[in-house]
């Protein structure tokens, strides 16, 4: 196989905050596969990043992240699956010219790096966000449906994700404060292909608010629910409550956090739906698969090399805004994601 080469022709390497956790070891892998000898995996812990033929990298010191850069030399993709307090680690990959790919989901951090698409177009950078399945594969999905009507006036999100599944630390901070923000939206029922019709809940995906200025909506929002219905039901009623709304403070978020790291109740599947309406006409589309950290992985790792081999215009961009990647659920077909057009379906 051919070395990797930036958009300049020269040979870079490409290093994977976080290369050893629940996304990252799956960005790794694959990447490395594509681009042997050029993946360097990095994390806090510096005997298991060296175990895995990486570096210690942590990604709350901006000086720690400046000095691993300045040692490596020929870094040309940073990708983050690991979320960082705010967008300095976006800022030093940017404005040296390294291209980057960002798996986080949190909207304020994504915004905050969305300011810097003048700094990266002038360095020649590109750096894409929304990278994963939700958000990612749902933006992808909702393209393909607004393109579809011609455009629409309103988006709805599905996503059911395995509560059997061992995600990563981030995933479920993540999760634990998005159960603690309260939502003007109501629950729907919604067909989900190989879940049956099931309730899902308002949740704060970045998708539906990103998505607002990307494609021009005016109305979007995602719901979420657990392929556990007790577990789901559980949840949600808790939230109802207005308890979880103290977990945004340090010490309980830790606690749910570790409760929830302890909760395998149901599979690793996931399904995500989009749903794109414009006066009485209606385009949706599916997706289906297992282990949705692995398939974030992947997702995070087909961006990766076409930001090495490809030609992406600098930047900062969402991933739905790149056409490159909008037959991107085809590809993933071979690792068991199945595609499925669901137009005339009902909610």
């Amino acid at each position: 196989m051919t070395t990797a080469k930036t958009r300049d022709g020269q040979a870079g390497r490409i290093l994977v905050a976080g290369g050893y956790g629940a996304v990252g070891a799956g960005v790794t892998r694959t990447l490395e596969r594509w681009f042997p000898g050029r993946v360097v995996p990095g994390g806090r812990d510096a005997a298991r990043a060296r175990r895995h033929g990486g570096v210690r990298l942590d990604i709350g010191d901006a000086a720690q992240v400046r000095s691993v850069l300045d040692v490596l030399g020929d870094v040309a993709v940073v990708v983050l699956c690991v979320e960082p307090a705010d967008a300095t680690v976006a800022r030093l990959c940017l404005e040296r010219g390294v291209h980057l790919v960002d798996v986080g989901a949190t909207l304020r951090l994504l915004d905050a790096v969305e300011e810097l698409h003048g700094l990266a177009a002038g360095a020649g950078a590109t750096a894409v966000l929304s990278v994963g399945v939700a958000p990612g594969l749902t933006n992808l999905l909702a393209r393909r449906a607004h393109d579809a009507l011609g455009g629409a006036e309103r988006l709805d999100f599905a996503v059911l994700l395995g509560s059997g599944e061992r995600h990563g630390a981030d995933a479920l901070r993540w999760t634990v404060t998005g159960l603690s923000a309260p939502s003007p939206a109501r629950p729907v029922r919604t067909a989900l292909p190989g879940y049956g019709t099931r309730t899902v809940h308002p949740f704060p995906f970045s998708d539906q608010y990103t998505l607002r200025r990307t494609l021009g909506v005016p109305e979007a929002t995602t719901r979420l629910c657990l392929d556990s219905r007790p577990l789901t039901s559980a949840l949600f009623a808790l939230r109802r409550t207005g308890l979880l709304r103290g977990v945004r403070r340090p010490l309980p978020q830790r606690l749910l956090t570790r409760a929830f790291s302890r909760i395998h109740l149901g599979g690793d599947g996931f399904a995500v739906r989009a749903d794109a309406h414009h006066g009485g006409r209606h385009a949706a589309y599916a997706l289906t698969g297992r282990e949705q950290s692995r398939v974030t992985g992947l997702v995070a790792a087909h961006v990766a090399r076409e930001l090495l081999t490809g030609s992406l215009p600098a930047g900062v961009h969402h991933i739905e805004q790149l056409p490159v990647f909008a037959d991107l659920p085809e590809r993933l077909a071979p690792h068991g994601v199945t595609l499925r057009a669901l137009t005339g379906a009902g909610r």
